[in-house]
């Protein structure tokens, strides 16, 4: 039995441990890449990071002392008691608030440690920790605080909670400057060795929660998917900083993938959008505004329609697109949408799917939906892929879709949204808006493709007008 603790205690044996874990995590992650391969990616991840839990908690120093195992088994009981339940019962329509609250409390947890640590070893004294792992948890103490509260500010504003418009302060930028320099500035006087490092440690993370907070209040919803990811990139950096204060593998690894995968997501979702991260940061558009008042802009009349005609125009179309947004999430329209599609596949219409990166309130957040309604996944065709399509396309159905089918991001230079790619469908035979009102999007300006003479609006609720035209077109 001796022998036996002391094998499984080894250096050798948790490092293969560990190992074994983050190639868990890559081969999970490569699974991510589509709907049919996503859960069986989240099961080989979820073993990965069982191992890694294993592997820390057989070292030796971990369990020392009477009070860490039961303070370990409270952490796990507590955790999987709040963690499994939010996620089984989460709408996904809430899975965008849910992704940033949990990605907050990654943040907010390194942040602790880094505190923790820091106070433990000036308090001991260890010179060779000042020398091999201060800067990182001092990186970590900044990012992780930073992540914390300004995910808390998104969820906040995704769950609507805050407003959504941007909440701008009087020389913004300089005060997030000046925040920001103070956080640094304490970090560098703390590794200069002064003695009051009590004082210095609370004043980076207090610092780095109002930075966190300023940050994200500017930023309106339209910005949100950009936002998200810059957050998940900022945790798993803090992460990986705290793994080298430990000196663990599996976080420093995890946490670089973490932040690795949400840099790329967050330059792809700028690009998107046609906008840069620094621009995101200082302040970007959007948010909940009403609809101009009637007369504002004349753009001309607007075309109503019914289900009985949309159904016709659909039943006797060679090709539909349906190109969904937030309001389909909204209004939770996704199996709806499903049995349309199968009713017009039925009568030999060709269906397909337009997906905009940035649809929804996340990265993917259409994908998700339609993957949860079994719709094949060979039917979501990406923004690039659809685009040429609409010239051929003699009927799009836009579902509660409305930036990223804005012309204006093309048309009208003066246009918050100008220059970010959209979903061209005002280039089809006809199209079909399905809306609650005229009530415009995220970035909070008129849509020109609505005024279109071609384009036809259905107002009601997504599902419930879905759910109509499709017992029209059975009917036909």
């Amino acid at each position: 039995m001796i022998a036996a603790s002391l094998f499984f205690q080894r250096t050798n044996f948790t490092d293969a441990m560990y190992i074994v874990a983050f190639s868990l995590f890559i081969y999970g992650m490569s699974g991510l890449t589509g709907p049919r391969t996503a859960v069986r990616g989240n099961k080989i991840a979820a073993v990965g990071m069982a191992i890694a839990v294993v592997a820390t908690l057989i070292q030796p120093h971990v369990l020392s002392g009477s009070s860490t195992p039961w303070l370990i088994a409270l952490g796990l009981v507590l955790g999987t008691a709040v963690g499994i339940p939010a996620a089984r019962n989460v709408r996904m329509t809430a899975m965008p608030q849910m992704v940033a609250l949990f990605n907050g409390v990654g943040g907010g947890a390194v942040a602790i440690i880094a505190w923790v640590e820091y106070r433990h070893h000036f308090r001991t004294g260890l010179s060779d920790w000042r020398l091999k792992a201060e800067i990182p948890t001092l990186f970590a103490a900044i990012v992780g605080s930073i992540s914390f509260w300004g995910s808390n500010i998104a969820f906040g504003k995704l769950q609507e909670i805050l407003p959504g418009r941007p909440i701008k302060l009087p020389l913004q930028v300089v005060i997030n400057l000046g925040l920001f320099v103070i956080a640094l500035a304490s970090a560098i006087v703390l590794a200069a060795g002064t003695h009051s490092q009590a004082l210095f440690i609370l004043g980076i993370l207090v610092t780095a929660a109002l930075l966190g907070n300023m940050v994200v209040l500017p930023i309106g919803g339209a910005d949100m998917p950009v936002v998200i990811s810059l957050l998940n990139a900022f945790t798993g950096l803090s992460a990986a900083a705290t793994g080298i204060a430990l000196n663990n593998t599996a976080m420093i690894v995890a946490g670089m993938i973490v932040g690795a995968s949400g840099t790329i997501l967050t330059n792809l979702m700028a690009k998107a959008m046609n906008r840069s991260v620094p621009a995101i940061v200082a302040g970007g558009f959007g948010g909940a505004v009403a609809a101009p008042a009637a007369g504002a802009l004349d753009r001309g009349p607007v075309r109503s329609t019914s289900a009985q005609d949309v159904a016709i125009q659909l039943s006797y179309a060679r090709q539909v697109v349906v190109a969904p947004g937030y309001g389909m999430a909204v209004a939770q329209a996704q199996h709806a949408v499903r049995e349309l599609e199968r009713a017009l596949e039925a009568k030999g219409v060709e269906v397909k799917f337009a997906i905009h990166p940035v649809a929804g309130r996340m990265p993917g957040h259409m994908n998700v939906l339609l993957a949860e309604a079994d719709v094949p996944y060979d039917l979501l065709k990406e923004m690039d892929e659809i685009n040429p399509e609409f010239s051929r396309t003699d009927v799009t159905l836009v579902i509660g879709a409305n930036d990223v089918t804005n012309p204006a991001a093309k048309n009208e230079p003066g246009s918050p949204i100008y220059g970010m790619p959209i979903l061209e469908v005002d280039k089809s035979g006809s199209v079909i808006v399905l809306k609650r009102s005229m009530a415009s999007g995220f970035a909070g300006i008129d849509n020109p493709l609505f005024y279109d003479p071609k384009t036809a609006m259905l107002f009601g609720d997504a599902k419930q007008s879905v759910s109509d035209i499709t017992s029209e077109v059975q009917a036909l």
